[in-house]
Formats: C-alpha cells, structure tokens, sequence
C-alpha cells in the first residue's frame, strides 16, 4: 500500500496519521487550547497539527519561518494565541517561556502556554492565515473549515484527469497556498504528499532558492506535481538551460502562484520539460480560484498562456465596472480585530483585470498601484514588470512614474555578471512587446536586492514601492520622492 506521507525519515501510512491526529487532538484539549499557533518547517508534525485542531475544534495558526522576531509576537498577540508548538531549535526565539517537550507528535517539539486575550474571531474561524502586505504588518484572514474544504475539493476535481500520485511540497505549509492546494488537496485525492524540510527543496527564508536541490529532491522522490512561487520557476528554468538538462520525466503539472509569470517564462519552461501553468487566488478566496490546466490552453499561444486559468469547479470571478477582479464562492470569515464577519456574494480582490471570451481570466496588476502617467494613460506597473522579468537579465524589477511623462524602472540583475549594458538590451526587449506608453524610458539599477534586509521588500518579498522610489529618485531624474502618508 502506497504511504500517506513522506517526510524525509520515514513514510506514514494513513493509519498512522490518524493515531497521531488523535493523540494530539487529545493533547489540545486536555490543555485547554482554543488557538493553537505553530512554528514548524514543512513534515509529518504540521499535518498532524493541522488535522488534530481541526479535531478538536481548534483555531490553527501557522506561523511563517520567514516572519520576524516584531512580526510573530504581532500574530500571538492578535489572534489570542494560548498554545505555542515550535520545532525545539526554533523554541529559542522566545527563550523567557517555559516549554515542555511534545513527544505526542511527530518529530523533536516544544510546547508552551500563552497567557493569551480572547479576541473576537468571527464564527466558524478553523484557520487565521497571516499575510504581510505593502507594509509589512501581518494582517489575519480568518478562513472556516467549509471554505477550505470547498478549494481542496474544486481542485481534486479539476485536477482528477492528471492522477496525480505524488506530490511534492517545495513551498511552507504555513503560506495558504501550500497548505490547501499541496497538502489538504492531495490527500483528499489519495495521492502521496512528500513534504520534506524546505532546505531539501532548496528553499531558505523567504526568498534564497536552490534549484539544482529542488530538481534533485524531485528526481529522488519522483515527484509528479508542484507548486511553484514565480522566481522559483524562472531560478529553475536559468538553472536547467545553463547545464543542459531538462525537467525530471516524472512531472505532471507544476502550478505557479503568488504573481504574474509572464508567457514567455511559461512558455520556455515547457519548452525544457516543465509542465508549468498559471494560477490566481487570494487568502480571503480561501486560496485558488483559476488554474491553467494542460490541455485547456494552447501551449503555443501567448494569451492563453499568459493568463491565469479558468475559474475552478468551486469559484466564480466577474469584473467590476472599474475593471476591479471580484471573486465569489467559498469566502474567508473576517479579519482578525474586525469582529464583523464577511457576508457578500462577491469580493473585490484589489486586482484589475479582465476575462475573455473563452473564460480565461488575465490579470493585469494591482488596483493600488495603478500609475497615471503625466500623458493621462493608465499603466498597471506589474504588467511592464513582468515582461522586464521575463528577461534573463533581470531578477527583479520595479516600474515607477506615477504623474510623470514617462516609465522609469529600478532593476536588479540575475546575477552579478549581469553588465549595464546587458541590462539596457533586457530594457530594449521589454519593450518591443509592449505599447509606447507602456515603455520604460529610463532604468537604473538597483542599489540592493529587493528583499527584507535592505528594506526594499517585505519579509514575505513584496516589493516596498515607496522605499524603493525614495532610494533610487535621484539616480532616476525624479528629485526627491513625494510625501507618502501611512497610517
């Protein structure tokens, strides 16, 4: 019989999770726990977790590796967390609590109690999923077991006629995305969920990859589905046409989420083996709600390609009359602090975009962001973004000009090889594909990399916008960058 599991010791059958499930569930409620936060790399112990509040109707909140010391005492305060479990080398991070060792489960563990407030959660909340936004403070999406359910199951169906029998987490369980499409989907499905410590797939923090350990942890467990964060494909797809190699024949289907692609990078992954397709979906959707899926593009058209799928079995998308994204279907619960719960057919997702005709839906940047150049025309920054990531050269990219008569770019190269003038043929290729007004008309590059230590990014990679422009205005020709009001 086929494990349930694999987590790199040893392989778990279905019979195995269960005791441990309900171990553990006993465990929570002989403590008291009604909000149980966990601190854990990707294995056995998270789903063990995971499925153990669900038994005993615990509040789960995960805890992302990458969040800082400010940022996860801003999750247990807010979300009233009264149980602490970290893997015992990660228990150091709060060295004035008193841990017991937890043998209950799988792995090396600690525990702790909380003296945790009671907050407000709306009805139903099973899981508060914390994401960090443009600035930085975690912000808890309260999601109810049906919605989750719902997504697990949208994506079973969807993805029925691939028989996907083994599939291989190469993202934290603690981002929802993995949690829903890479754990609770697979399982349902029967297929085996190989979830190794992210360091085996080559994943450090939050945004330092490996690909040669990723493309050998697949090879070794003959992996048949993944998903994939953008920078993770594009990583992937430098490091197999730079050796020479093409993807693992054991591949079915790799998702990529998180941010646009772009279909040039679809396309040249296929061309080297790898199965990869859009998808989109945000925390308060409960995760997914459009996938690519093979056959349902044309590989070799670039519309296709480039969007994000049709909506899955449980979703359903529609377009504002600003061209605002709304998505409708199993919805989250509230936020955490906002103790009213969400009650709306339809969700207005802070993406712009558009559905074709045939139901694709294309995302083309975030409503927030829109630029208005000093001609008066609309830009979403993403969508010059994408194309300039689309270039070798460029690792990441950053389109500024709001008010002014022309696009300027902050670029940080692939690698430190990269010259400036391979950068200005990157910006040149650019925007050959896209209209004038959309055309980057001067670049500079970046003084560091986008990411938490310098500032530019947050911890979970999200370019700071603001910081970014303040830093680079001179180097650009924009003087000093305007005021920006925070609250």
């Amino acid at each position: 019989m086929k494990p349930a599991l694999v987590d790199g010791a040893r392989a778990w059958s279905a019979a195995e999770l269960a005791a441990a499930t309900e171990a553990a569930a006993g465990w929570l409620r002989a403590q008291g726990t009604q909000v149980l936060a966990t601190l854990l790399d990707n294995g056995a112990a998270f789903a063990v977790l995971d499925d153990a509040a669900r038994a005993a109707g615990v509040v789960h909140v995960p805890l992302p590796l990458f969040f800082d010391a400010a940022m996860l005492g801003h999750v247990l305060a807010s979300a009233g967390v009264d149980t602490l479990v970290a893997a015992a080398p990660l228990a150091a991070r709060w060295p004035g609590l008193h841990w017991q060792p937890l043998a209950s489960v799988a792995g090396t563990l600690a525990a702790a109690r909380l003296p945790a407030l009671r907050p407000t959660l709306p009805a139903g909340t099973a899981k508060i999923t914390y994401t960090s936004g443009s600035t930085g403070t975690p912000k808890g999406v309260c999601l109810t077991a049906a919605a989750m359910d719902a997504v697990a199951d949208g994506l079973v169906q969807a993805l029925a006629p691939l028989a996907i029998e083994r599939h291989l987490a190469a993202l934290p369980y603690a981002v929802l995305l993995e949690n829903v499409a890479g754990l609770m989907a697979p399982r349902r499905q029967g297929s085996t969920v190989i979830c190794l410590p992210l360091a085996e797939v080559g994943l450090t923090g939050s945004s330092s990859f490996d690909p040669a350990r990723l493309h050998a942890a697949v090879e070794r467990h003959e992996a048949q589905s993944l998903i994939l964060l953008p920078q993770m494909l594009r990583a992937w797809c430098g490091w197999l046409a730079a050796s020479g190699r093409r993807a693992p024949a054991s591949l079915r289907f790799v998702a990529v989420g998180g941010a646009a692609v772009g279909a040039p990078v679809l396309q040249a992954a296929r061309a080297l083996g790898l199965p990869a397709y859009e998808g989109y979906g945000l925390s308060e959707g409960a995760s997914v709600q459009t996938l690519n899926l093979p056959g349902a593009d044309c590989a070799d058209c670039a519309d296709c390609a480039g969007s994000a799928g049709r909506p899955l079995p449980h979703a359903r998308v529609r377009v504002a009359a600003d061209g605002e994204l709304e998505v409708g279907g199993p919805l989250f619960a509230g936020y955490v602090g906002d103790a009213a719960a969400c009650h709306v057919d339809w969700w207005p997702t802070g993406d712009l975009g558009r559905v074709d005709d045939a139901g694709f839906v294309h995302v083309v940047g975030r409503k927030k962001n829109l630029l208005i150049t000093g001609y008066g025309r609309n830009v979403s920054p993403e969508w010059p973004e994408t194309a300039l990531r689309c270039q070798p050269a460029v690792a990441q990219a950053v389109v500024l000009g709001d008010g002014q008569p022309a696009l300027s770019a902050v670029l940080w190269p692939s690698s430190p090889a990269v010259d400036d003038a391979q950068l200005a043929a990157a910006v040149a290729a650019a925007n050959a594909s896209l209209p004038d007004y959309a055309r980057v008309a001067r670049w500079t590059r970046a003084a560091d990399a986008f990411d938490a230590a310098s500032g530019l990014a947050t911890a979970n990679g999200r370019p700071r916008r603001d910081a970014i422009l303040a830093r680079h205005a001179d180097a650009l020709g924009l003087g000093a960058a305007p005021a920006i009001a925070t609250c």
